[in-house]
């Protein structure tokens, strides 16, 4: 017995005096609260939520009945592609330590290919001193910020471009536009990021990048058969508005989560995405009322849509009230977009991708640089100088804009040299869920 108690004893000195030294290496190394890792893995399936089925659904019901099933599997072979680029190579060519310089503002290097060096211990900062998630988990929720991007885009030319293109066009397009703008945004020595431009959620990554390259993928790639002579109406407003209910569920996985911790930041996030999204969902409505038209389902999808693409880079930014008039504003804007300036211009961006994603990521930036101030009840500082932060909310603006036209070209022009862009005439005729896949969404 009295052996067993000094063991005891013993263990319990020993026990003692490793305590200092067990508290120096927690300091030095962080260990990721469990409720914050909670949020993060819940935050990544909800934007998954937003592109499968979320995004397939809202783009499938605004096309044909004859290309459902061809719209929703590029959406969904897309995003299966998207993840592996991500894992092989994306993820460290955007977020990997900084070894390309002199790239580094623009890109990293490749020491995390094939994810080397990562392990279930490895974390990664947020943005409290101290607060750390598991990398892993950091991993996978930025995948799905790149998959949903180039789904976007493709909006812009359903019903008329190969499947093979479209992978093609995908494999090219990742590494030449969308790694390089995620890097300068989000990464510590990414050239925006450095600048101090404010994007909490994606609205430069996601929206003005997916929006700017549909507009030019929609311009090469040319109009379908029949545009503005044959209806193509909508084949199902019904799925548009359960993907539209669904993209609205996911997108505070895609605006709170951007905390990346659960915590305030998160909470201001997620108040903004639902009045910001109410906002403009009614003033979409009150616009084509104005506009002398019945107030439409699809007005209503659209609104909605816009004033969640709105929100996104100021959802952490802003106070309710000032993304409340950030949403209502935008969607107007989108409404101008859609209804007047495309049938002007006469370019067929068939599902109106730039049109709300790429006009709406406009104004949501450089709205920001408005609504983060404190007398309009945002989180900036008492000395915010609103102007300041204008010019670097243009200056990103710009060039994103100028970075995703040039990398869309490119990555066009080649896909066209290789696979050709378009299919045969008859096979769009047909419709490219036969004459793609070999099957139809509905039997009649």
């Amino acid at each position: 017995m009295k052996l067993r108690f000094d063991l005891a004893r013993r263990v319990a000195g020993l026990s003692l005096m490793l305590m200092p030294a067990v508290a120096m290496a927690q300091e030095a190394a962080p260990v990721p609260e469990k409720g914050d890792t909670a949020w993060m893995m819940v935050s990544t399936l909800l934007v998954l939520l937003m592109i499968l089925p979320g995004l397939q659904l809202f783009y499938g019901g605004l096309v044909r009945a004859k290309n459902m099933l061809s719209m929703m599997t590029q959406v969904g072979a897309v995003t299966c592609l998207v993840m592996l680029l991500w894992v092989t190579f994306g993820y460290s060519l955007a977020f990997g330590p900084d070894s390309a310089a002199p790239l580094t503002p623009f890109i990293a290097g490749l020491d995390r290919l094939f994810l080397a060096g990562i392990t279930p211990d490895s974390t990664v900062a947020t943005f409290t001193d101290g607060i750390v998630i598991p990398e892993y988990v950091f991993i996978c929720f930025q995948m799905t910020f790149a998959a949903i991007t180039v789904s976007i885009l493709l909006g812009a030319v359903v019903e008329r471009m190969k499947f093979s293109a479209v992978l093609l066009f995908t494999l090219i397009w990742m590494p030449l536009v969308y790694l390089p703008i995620a890097h300068m945004v989000w990464a510590g020595s990414g050239l925006f990021f450095a600048m101090g431009a404010l994007d909490f959620a994606g609205g430069t990554v996601v929206h003005i990048n997916a929006g700017v390259a549909a507009l030019v993928a929609a311009i090469v790639v040319g109009k379908r058969l029949g545009y503005a002579k044959d209806s193509m109406a909508p084949h199902s407003l019904t799925l548009t508005l359960v993907g539209t209910g669904m993209l609205w569920v996911g997108w505070f996985g895609f605006n709170a989560g951007s905390a990346l911790e659960a915590n305030g930041s998160a909470a201001l996030a997620m108040i903004n995405t639902f009045v910001a999204t109410a906002a403009a969902g009614l003033a979409w409505l009150a616009l084509e009322a104005l506009a002398g038209q019945r107030p439409s389902a699809l007005g209503l999808a659209s609104g909605i849509l816009a004033g969640l693409v709105a929100v996104t880079p100021a959802a952490g930014n802003a106070g309710p009230f000032g993304a409340i008039v950030l949403g209502a504003v935008t969607a107007a804007a989108c409404y101008l977009a859609v209804a007047r300036i495309r049938p002007r211009l006469g370019y067929d961006d068939s599902l109106d991708a730039f049109g709300i994603h790429g006009v709406g990521g406009i104004m949501g930036a450089i709205g920001t640089a408005i609504v983060y101030a404190p007398a309009l009840g945002g989180p900036g500082a008492a000395d915010y100088d609103m102007m300041t932060q204008l010019g670097t909310q243009l200056l990103a603006v710009l060039t994103t804009i100028g970075w995703s036209v040039a990398g869309t070209l490119v990555a066009l022009f080649i896909t066209k040299a290789i696979t050709g862009l378009r299919v045969a005439p008859d096979a769009e005729r047909e419709g490219l869920d036969l004459a793609e896949h070999g099957e139809r969404a509905y039997n009649l």
